[in-house]
């Protein structure tokens, strides 16, 4: 089957794990750190007193997950999607509304849950359990929901807040999601994908079932969650802090804005890529080089103080954030089967979750108390390296699995 066939015979499924991943954004650290100059200012709080904010209630989010998420393989797509988009306009609103600091927390918590928790979870879920054969491909395109985001919200967030306010931009946020999204998405998800008994025949032998019991007494689960989860945390952590980033190189806060875009466009040419590859080749085989990408952009931004730094270290991360969120999607299902997914996926979710959450609080807490922001991020690369070693040991031990 040609790459466009596939887009062609499929396209009301791949359009909504697509447009799920995209209105994921309004729940994605990229948007809602484009508030916190204002919150800081508006509810006196320190950069670490609001990135301990942002990490208890997106651990908060990352608990409340597992048991949310395996609702995915009990109820269809449509209705846990409608449920989601619903609470998610609701934070939305909240954060709008809020007046004191246990409120932002509340949306926080919500914002959290639902955009980068619940809505990325069914998307991807969907996509890896709607397509078999071609499940690389799926989650390739389901991927290209983040640049997407990343390349339209903040520019849009920054018009708005600039016109009408910060609490006005999250009120818009909060109709685009009734009145756009969800109305779409109803009419998309209304039928499910099964399928065909050709795909099934086509797609590798999938073996054991493994419950989410039995994959949590897998020690090789948490060794690769250590690793594939790193750009859930560095990522986080940098642009949560970018103002701060900004303000000690004496960069232009616009310009750096604009690798955003760099940023978006490697996440797209990472996921078409590799969504193909791993089709060919497995999700296992290429699992050791998901952080290399990662690591080197680690290492530019930690030792080149020009503002070049900002646009080869977001392309790079772009680049790594296609590939890791597209190999990943596909990894669970390949080594775990599909019939648990739901459930499994909702604990890797949960751990990317507390990963996303660890960052802001960690480094803001580290800013604080004067450790250099060079030699955090000079860490982040080394771990990087580490873990890529540590990833091929793992691909390994799960081959050799597979073949026992």
């Amino acid at each position: 089957m040609t790459y466009f066939t596939f887009l062609r015979d499929n396209a009301r499924w791949l359009s909504a794990s697509y447009l799920l991943t995209t209105f994921s954004g309004f729940g994605q650290t990229f948007f809602i750190s484009l508030s916190a100059g204002d919150l800081r200012a508006e509810f006196g709080l320190s950069h670490g007193d609001l990135g301990l904010l942002y990490m208890v209630a997106t651990l908060g989010s990352a608990l409340t997950l597992p048991y949310v998420g395996k609702s995915l393989d009990h109820y269809p797509v449509q209705k846990i999607a409608m449920a989601v988009m619903a609470g998610f306009a609701l934070f939305c609103l909240a954060l709008a509304h809020a007046f004191a600091v246990w409120m932002v927390a509340f949306a926080f918590y919500g914002l959290r849950l639902c955009g980068q928790g619940m809505m990325t979870h069914t998307s991807v879920t969907a996509a890896g359990r709607w397509f078999s054969a071609q499940r690389g491909r799926a989650v390739s395109i389901s991927m290209l929901g983040f640049p997407t985001a990343e390349a339209l919200f903040p520019l849009c967030f920054v018009i708005l807040s600039g016109t009408i306010g910060w609490r006005g931009a999250w009120t818009v946020s909060s109709l685009v999601l009734i009145l756009v999204a969800m109305p779409v998405l109803f009419v998309l998800l209304a039928k499910d994908r099964i399928p065909s008994t050709a795909e099934v025949a086509a797609a590798k032998a999938e073996g054991r079932q493994w419950t989410r019991s039995e994959v949590l007494r897998d020690p090789r689960f948490w060794l690769v969650s250590c690793g594939v989860n790193a750009p859930a945390f560095i990522g986080t952590a940098v642009l949560f802090h970018q103002v701060y980033l900004v303000e000690l190189r004496g960069w232009s806060l616009e310009v750096f804005a604009s690798a955003f875009l760099l940023m978006a466009s490697g996440v797209v040419i990472a996921s078409l890529i590799i969504g193909p590859l791993i089709d060919r080749f497995s999700a296992r085989q290429l699992l050791p080089y998901t952080l290399l990408p990662l690591c080197f952009a680690c290492f530019v931004l930690a030792n080149v103080d020009a503002q070049i730094a900002a646009f080869v270290f977001l392309g790079l991360v772009g680049i790594g954030n296609g590939f890791n969120g597209t190999l990943v999607g596909a990894f669970w299902p390949e080594v775990y089967g599909t019939r648990h997914m739901g459930a499994i996926r909702a604990v890797a979710f949960s751990i990317m979750v507390f990963a996303s959450a660890a960052g802001p609080g960690l480094v803001g807490w580290l800013i604080d108390i004067g450790v250099s922001f060079d030699a955090q991020v000079t860490a982040m690369g080394i771990y990087c390296l580490v873990f890529a070693a540590v990833l091929a040991l793992a691909a390994r031990a799960y081959r050799s699995d597979q073949h026992s």
